[in-house]
């Protein structure tokens, strides 16, 4: 079974493969207590540009694009920005083919001014600002997805009666998936969307059409987060196509094009599931021919918005331990980050799984938890999980599946400044992005 991660780990016979089942492809154990991930050391990483940092392997991420375009090769892949972005990431994800789903202004202007064609990038966002509009339409992105009614309007108004701008619209298919309920988006009541069930979506497209400057390409949806089975997307297939016959019906309209979203999951910790990616394009392909098929629909091209799963597991965070307490029957190892530079946690309970790098311990192991440095009970990295016995002051704690959505969500909280990103390939280390200082947050404060 194919996963979301089609490459094999190159690992000596020092590191057993389930050891490494959730790191980067090109990690190995260089030798005895150390890990390197794309050639480098990371306990060199961290000497070298301080901790927390994170180190994102370059090739991972290439790799996992590729894996995109290999089992989707008609489809139109949208980098979800959302999950991490920065300058690099932009090329990459442009050498690699794939588009961008952006959500803000600020994405979109990295995006662009870091050369990224705007046509190939789709505008999301379920309250988009006037200046998240105007930046769209001065930069001419590829489509802007509508996903209230008030945008119609404001949008038509902004583009202008001789203007043109191509949308979607985004469907609340009334399915529920992923993991935690936080994480859940193809629900009915919730703030993403134009449900089905209700008519607004059908209302939405109707006035759409009433607008000749904004060109309705096709429908979007997105289930939610973490999601590793292929049925939900299926049964999003299935009743899209069912919305698309019948606007055909009424309105004579036939839409080129379906956007599924994203939300592919991925394991965090050994033994976790991962979404087939390969069963995943194969029967939602034989889905969509066989239900536009029974409606008598042309196929329209398929869109896919992976994030997490194209650079979640392409990164690691590397943390420095400064105190650790025995209270009662609990061992506490505290580190040098926290939910500043990783609320996934506190937000939706996530758990990882540390490992000692840096140095070799032949110390039987503990059960302990990793907790942040931060003036928080919920600022837990994870809980239950082994590290040696002689874990102390200095000791340097690996995390894979780092990638995602922990820089792009950190904050400056207790002015604690962000963490650096560091890509390696091929055995050479760089900065991407250098390391909030207290300078950078002390300039925003203006007061005197």
């Amino acid at each position: 079974m194919t996963t979301v991660h089609a490459s094999a780990h190159a690992t000596p016979a020092t590191a057993t493969s389930a050891d490494l089942s959730v790191w980067p492809a090109s990690t190995t154990e260089p030798r005895h207590g150390d890990l390197a991930v794309g050639g480098v050391p990371l306990a060199e990483i961290a000497d070298r540009f301080g901790t927390p940092v994170y180190v994102l392997d370059e090739a991972e991420v290439r790799d996992r694009c590729r894996t995109y375009r290999d089992a989707f090769p008609d489809a139109e892949i949208l980098y979800a920005a959302k999950a991490f972005l920065c300058q690099a990431l932009v090329h990459w994800v442009d050498e690699e083919g794939l588009g961008l789903d952006v959500c803000s202004a600020g994405e979109l202007e990295l995006a662009v001014t870091a050369g990224f064609p705007p046509e190939r990038i789709v505008l999301h966002g379920n309250a988009k600002s006037p200046r998240d509009l105007e930046t769209a339409l001065r930069l001419g992105v590829g489509r802007i997805v509508i996903d209230s009614p008030s945008e119609i309007a404001r949008l038509a108004a902004a583009v202008g009666p001789d203007g043109h701008q191509k949308v979607m619209v985004r469907v609340v298919p009334g399915i529920s998936a992923g993991g935690h309920e936080k994480i859940r988006t193809g629900t009915d009541d919730q703030k993403f969307g134009l449900s089905i069930s209700d008519g607004y979506a059908q209302h939405a497209i109707a006035r759409i059409l009433d607008q000749p400057q904004l060109e309705l390409t096709g429908l979007q949806c997105h289930l939610g987060s973490q999601i590793t089975s292929v049925k939900p997307y299926l049964s999003a297939v299935r009743r899209m196509v069912g919305l698309m016959a019948r606007l055909h019906e009424q309105h004579g309209l036939v839409l080129p094009e379906l956007d599924l979203g994203g939300g592919h999951g991925i394991a965090y910790r050994p033994g976790e599931e991962a979404l087939d990616l390969t069963t995943l394009a194969r029967k939602v392909r034989m889905e969509l021919v066989e239900a536009c098929g029974a409606a008598g629909l042309t196929v329209p091209r398929l869109f896919i918005e992976p994030g997490r799963a194209v650079v979640g597991p392409a990164g690691v965070a590397v943390y420095r331990v400064l105190s650790v307490k025995h209270t009662g029957e609990h061992t506490y190892v505290a580190i040098d980050g926290g939910m500043s530079d990783n609320p996934r946690p506190s937000l939706y309970g996530v758990r990882y799984t540390p490992r000692l790098v840096g140095r070799h311990s032949t110390a039987e192991p503990t059960r302990v938890t990793v907790v942040g440095r931060h003036c928080e009970a919920g600022d837990i990295l994870a809980t239950a999980v082994e590290l040696p016995g002689d874990i102390r002051l200095g000791d340097l704690l690996a995390v894979p599946v780092a990638g995602a959505y922990h820089l792009s969500m950190a904050s400056a909280y207790n002015m604690v400044g962000r963490p650096p990103v560091a890509a390696v390939r091929d055995g050479r280390a760089r900065l991407l992005v250098r390391r909030e200082s207290f300078e950078d947050i002390r300039r925003r404060d203006v007061g005197l």
